[in-house]
């Protein structure tokens, strides 16, 4: 399409698409510079040269809108499309964590919030799972990153309330508390309860670079300890659970019954 000045653009990752209308769609997008980004395309449904395959979700694109004058949502002039991740198709836990990323990014990053670090954070999961599958360990480090990345992550090496250390072979996590409780202040309390390490080996995670997924290896005690610690942190923050969740969690139990 021909540019001019009035045409705005930014690379972008399809979040969702709602239908209106016989042929039109309402698009939302992460992006690195205007954070989510809703736009309207007309006759998305329908037109092929300027939008394609280029609205399902998970794709990386590079989107073209103009500002309307009523102030109602911009209008997408064009979406090219720059990487289908077709990888995520081959592996049902991998399309299934995808559509949780891009939900679980959508409802923690508040519409107007820009935050580039989230944009490459979510790109870099998609990437991971289009290339390598699913796994357990690339929905922990997701999750664990982006509640940091969102401010929000709990205190996981020392007790929320007293500050003091975790000994011994049992602590507590409240995230309505701040996070990790020692014994003795979880005492009496409905805190989860988690193997002490496990914490700790949230916290190095946390050290590490946002956009690596390659190369962790979780043992089972992690996996859930990590992932009951986190579902209660992410619980105080999302308003309502994400639509794609019970999907995801059905997919992970019939790939480990045991789980």
């Amino acid at each position: 399409m021909q540019k001019n000045t009035n045409v705005h653009s930014t690379d972008g990752i399809v979040l969702r698409t709602i239908d209106y209308g016989e042929a039109d769609r309402i698009v939302a997008f992460l992006t690195p510079d205007q954070g989510i980004f809703r736009g309207f395309g007309r006759n998305a449904r329908k037109s092929k040269k300027r939008f394609g395959a280029a609205l399902q979700s998970c794709a990386q694109v590079r989107l073209f809108w103009t500002q309307s004058r009523s102030g109602a949502l911009p209008n997408l002039q064009e979406v090219e499309l720059v990487d289908l991740r077709t990888g995520l198709r081959r592996d049902l836990t991998a399309i299934a964590l995808a559509s949780y990323g891009c939900d679980l990014t959508e409802k923690l990053l508040h519409e107007g919030q820009t935050h580039p670090e989230i944009y490459y954070l979510l790109r870099a999961l998609l990437d991971r799972l289009a290339e390598a599958g699913g796994s357990a360990e690339a929905r922990v480090l997701f999750e664990l990153r982006l509640l940091q990345l969102s401010g929000y992550a709990p205190h996981l090496r020392h007790c929320s309330e007293c500050g003091g250390g975790l000994p011994g072979e049992e602590a507590g996590f409240d995230a309505r508390r701040g996070g990790s409780l020692c014994a003795a202040c979880m005492t009496g309390s409905a805190a989860l309860r988690v193997y002490p390490p496990v914490l700790g080996t949230l916290a190095r995670c946390l050290e590490t670079p946002v956009d690596l997924f390659a190369g962790f290896r979780f043992s089972p005690r992690t996996v859930t300890d990590a992932t009951a610690v986190l579902a209660d942190a992410l619980r105080q923050h999302w308003g309502s659970t994400p639509k794609s969740l019970p999907f995801l969690e059905g997919v992970l139990a019939e790939a480990d019954p045991g789980a």
